[in-house]
């Protein structure tokens, strides 16, 4: 086992260091290089909106769940990286973008003109089944369906809090290990919905940050790399991107009504 910053040896090809050999360190995960690349800090949360949704948190204490909702990981740094993972995440906007004929601007306008909470309107976003809870078989499903909330801007705003509230839930799962969340971190390329960006931190009550799009994994492995060859206890200090910062009101109403459906999906034939 190497600490985050050890040399492991060398190699003769690559980088040339004054022996002739190529320095290697020892590595990390994407997820922990995500965090360093953004140099979030104990008390930071990353979530990344992809293919597949990742809630992850900088903790100076190792989190062990019993439950097996939160799978316990190490960060880049000799921390911890308590961290939550949702099969769907950005193709849920996808789904529904097709659904609504229109595309990515126009579904987060449709959102961000509908109402908070969306009139009682609750997209469950298991559209492919679901990892946390653990739900494989599951389907979507959409309640609170009404004369006033049958129209497109309504199902879309719907989509995006389904979406977020997913991610709370996850977000609140690594908080229960004791590492109080200062802020979060959003990135991939569910981040570039300004619907998305405007309502997250309603709905996860925290502000968010959005640093600009970028290879935050590869950024993190670099930054590793250079710590690697200059050494020293901490990372050298990198300039962190610039980030647009949102706030909001929480809205707890809107979590309490998912809470009340989100069990109440059939499971696929």
């Amino acid at each position: 086992m190497l600490g985050p910053a050890e040399q492991a040896g060398t190699v003769a090809a690559g980088a040339v260091t004054a022996d002739g050999g190529a320095v290697l360190g020892p590595g990390t995960g994407d997820n922990a290089a995500a965090a360093l690349g953004i140099n979030a800090e104990p008390g930071d949360v990353v979530v990344s909106i992809g293919t597949s949704g990742v809630v992850s948190t900088v903790s100076t204490t190792p989190m062990a769940d019993p439950t097996g909702t939160v799978a316990g990981f190490a960060d880049a740094t000799g921390h911890f990286l308590p961290l939550v993972t949702t099969l769907n995440a950005a193709r849920v906007l996808d789904a529904t973008a097709r659904l609504l004929g229109v595309d990515h601007a126009e579904l987060s306008r449709l959102a961000l003109s509908a109402p908070a909470g969306a009139g009682g309107l609750v997209l469950v976003p298991y559209l492919e089944g679901e990892r946390t809870p653990n739900r494989p078989y599951a389907t979507g499903a959409l309640h609170g369906l009404t004369l006033s909330t049958a129209d497109p801007a309504h199902l879309a705003r719907a989509a995006v809090e389904g979406l977020l509230c997913g991610l709370a839930d996850g977000l609140a799962a690594v908080a229960a290990g004791g590492t109080p969340v200062r802020r979060v971190f959003l990135v991939g390329g569910g981040a570039r919905s300004e619907a998305v960006r405007r309502i997250a931190p309603a709905v996860l009550g925290v502000p968010v940050l959005v640093p600009p799009p970028g290879e935050y994994v590869a950024d993190g492995a670099a930054r590793q790399a250079a710590w690697v060859l200059a050494g020293g206890d901490t990372p050298p200090v990198w300039p962190g991107a610039a980030t647009e910062v949102y706030e909001a009101d929480p809205l707890p109403a809107v979590r309490e009504r998912y809470a009340e459906v989100r069990d109440l999906t059939a499971d696929r034939t």
